[in-house]
């Protein structure tokens, strides 16, 4: 199928139904042969879904009636013929007329004529990208562009230009397979530029590669994590012997890393069946072991009779405001409504997995997300009501009376990520 066709499947998958790109995406790009086809359909739709709501206002200036119903896929095909017109540089008859085929392959003979107009019009035109508002000079959700400047007076904007770049790939250098420094000599000798990070396994690539391309990747040598991710094991810092319990653990990636931190007993539990796999399989490539458990963080009684936990990772569901660089749907997926429902969901989880940790035990509170509703405040609340709770800071904090580290987007080309260490006296 044509490519432009799928990319429209894609973005109607998401728009329409709230499915995530993540999910989505994947399932188009399996009936595409070549690895350049699949990276320019991720193209086309990550970038949709960066620019949406000027894309959106192209192509509705452009027609007399909004399309419904079973056309609707059609919205979405204009929205990638118009991505391709103003963001690529693919040449502007070639982007309409595999744009207008797309359209006859979705079965819309009928309206050929139609979406082959409405881009020759946009084309014709060539207005500037509409900025009337902060939905459209942001491409981002007035909404959140409002609690952003709330929350960071000086440095909103910046956070939200952030938000839109394309994010560097980072690898986490699995220490039980050989040391960093080895490994950066490995990725040099087949012609990969990279860095280390300032946390202990981080490595950062200087271009994203392919992972087939890294070596030993496939036997263990090094996983795909963000930097800020990688804090996790670090900041938790577990010991020999102990037992780990990692709340909400899918899929994976920080639960692998405590395991190559210490040799440690770690159950890591997870609400999704699904994204439990991804954890087994992340653990079956690195040769490590750890109890699954498909369950609920916030009701631990009902599937552990085992002891109290020496040390609680909690990467609690979030917003996942700080990681739109990586995944520019969570901006049309979220909702206003869903940051007080989530807020206390973490509230109500962080409680239960207190009551699970040892006198003398760390619990690490993290999320993916930049507001302060589900971090600063969030702990300030809990040590409010928790009299055995003390907060330890973080030495990367930017101020030592600060709740917690917020990591921003961009920060030493890390995703945004909060983390707060408490103690249990």
């Amino acid at each position: 199928m044509n490519l432009r066709a799928l990319a429209a499947k894609v973005v109607f998958q998401v728009l329409e139904k709230g499915v995530s790109l993540s999910v989505a995406l994947p399932d188009q790009q399996k009936h595409l042969e070549s690895g350049k086809d699949k990276a320019l359909l991720a193209e086309l739709c990550y970038g949709v879904m960066r620019q949406l709501p000027q894309l959106d206002k192209l192509v509705s200036d452009c027609m007399s009636k909004p399309l419904k119903g079973k056309q609707r896929i059609l919205h979405q095909l204009l929205l990638i013929g118009c991505y391709q017109l103003y963001f690529t540089r693919i040449p502007s008859h070639a982007a309409i007329s595999e744009t207008a085929e797309a359209c006859r392959q979705l079965k819309f003979e009928g309206l050929v004529k139609v979406v082959n107009g409405v881009l020759r019009t946009i084309q014709r035109q060539e207005k500037p990208l509409p900025t009337d508002n902060d939905t459209l000079a942001f491409n981002t959700p007035a909404w959140i562009v409002k609690r952003l400047k709330a929350a960071y007076p000086e440095n909103w904007r910046e956070l939200i230009e952030q938000s839109h770049q394309r994010p560097p790939m980072w690898l986490r250098n699995n220490r039980l397979s050989q040391p960093r420094e080895a490994y950066l000599a490995s990725l040099a000798e087949v012609g990969v530029e990279a860095s280390p990070g300032k946390s202990s396994d981080a490595i950062l690539l200087e271009s994203p590669k392919d992972v087939m391309q890294l070596p030993g990747f496939e036997q263990g040598a090094a996983s795909v994590q963000d930097g800020a991710a990688q804090w996790a094991a670090s900041l938790l810092a577990p010991v020999d012997g102990e037992l780990v319990l990692d709340a909400c653990a899918a899929p994976g990636g920080k639960t692998c890393h405590l395991l190559e931190q210490a040799n440690i007993d770690l159950v890591a539990v997870d609400f999704d069946a699904k994204r439990l796999e991804r954890v087994q399989q992340n653990l079956d490539r690195l040769s490590l072991n750890a109890k699954l458990i498909h369950g609920d963080a916030a009701d631990i009684d009902s599937w552990w009779q085992g002891d109290k936990f020496d040390r609680i990772l909690l990467d609690a569901p979030c917003s996942a405001t700080g990681v739109i660089r990586r995944h520019p749907d969570i901006k049309w997926l979220r909702k206003q409504a869903d940051i007080d429902e989530l807020a206390s969901l973490q509230s109500k989880i962080l409680d239960h997995c207190w009551q699970w940790l040892k006198p003398g035990g760390t619990l690490l509170y993290a999320t993916c997300s930049i507001l302060p509703q589900e971090n600063a405040q969030q702990i300030r609340a809990f040590l409010d009501r928790a009299d055995d709770a003390t907060l330890v800071p973080i030495d990367q904090q930017n101020h030592p009376d600060d709740i917690g580290w917020q990591i921003t987007p961009g920060l030493e080309n890390m995703d945004g990520f909060y983390y707060a260490r408490l103690v249990k006296g």
